[in-house]
């Protein structure tokens, strides 16, 4: 994905379980490693309004109505890998909302990018 100027959209589908996955056909990895937790699972219950799937669209530069995830903590050289990301504000309301994006993150963008930008579809 080029992220400097290509939006991509991405779904996040939840399963009867309660828990949120990203939906990418090409993945080679485990189904466990696509899983959005610690955080991220909530953020989709936010914006989803609780439905099922979620679509967003993902940049690393702003576009048009996106909101914006700051990575606060790059874990991308520990175990783990990924990163805590701040979403503190989500369509004009304060969330302050802490969540960890794993190192599929990095799959996506190439990188742990320092800002995601993002729009529900």
């Amino acid at each position: 994905m080029n992220t400097q100027t290509e939006l991509q959209t991405y779904k996040f589908i939840k399963e009867d379980t309660g828990k949120w996955y990203i939906d990418i056909p090409n993945w080679e990895g485990t189904k466990a490693e696509l899983e959005m937790v610690e955080g991220a699972d909530t953020m989709l219950d936010y914006v989803g309004k609780g439905t099922s799937p979620v679509e967003l669209i993902l940049a690393e530069q702003p576009f048009d109505g996106s909101n914006v995830l700051k990575l606060i903590h790059d874990y991308s050289k520990e175990v783990g890998g990924g990163g805590i990301y701040l979403l503190a504000n989500y369509e004009g309301e304060t969330l302050n909302q802490e969540m960890w994006l794993c190192e599929v993150t990095e799959w996506v963008f190439g990188k742990l990018p320092q800002f995601i930008y993002f729009k529900k579809v």
